[in-house]
């Protein structure tokens, strides 16, 4: 998925319908190999597989506060 995708502006949280930010992959050597979904409101990440984001809520995956403070960086615009 790219940031630009016009799919982004749509998609929302399953859990409480606000938007989703991309955060792209660490790159091929980083422990995050794959883009995922992340909702910086309740710490919640989902991901992209094969191009399609899983965006039930028992996709979701909970994060920790250090996590959450490195996916915020990573968030692409």
């Amino acid at each position: 998925m790219k940031p630009d995708d016009p799919l982004l502006k749509i998609l929302a949280c399953p859990l409480d319908k606000g938007p989703l930010h991309l955060v792209a992959p660490d790159g091929p050597d980083g422990p995050d190999r794959a883009e995922h979904l992340y909702n910086p409101r309740l710490h919640r990440r989902y991901p992209i597989v094969d191009g399609i984001p899983q965006l039930l809520p028992s996709s979701g995956e909970q994060v920790s506060d250090d996590e959450h403070e490195a996916l915020l960086e990573r968030i692409t615009t």
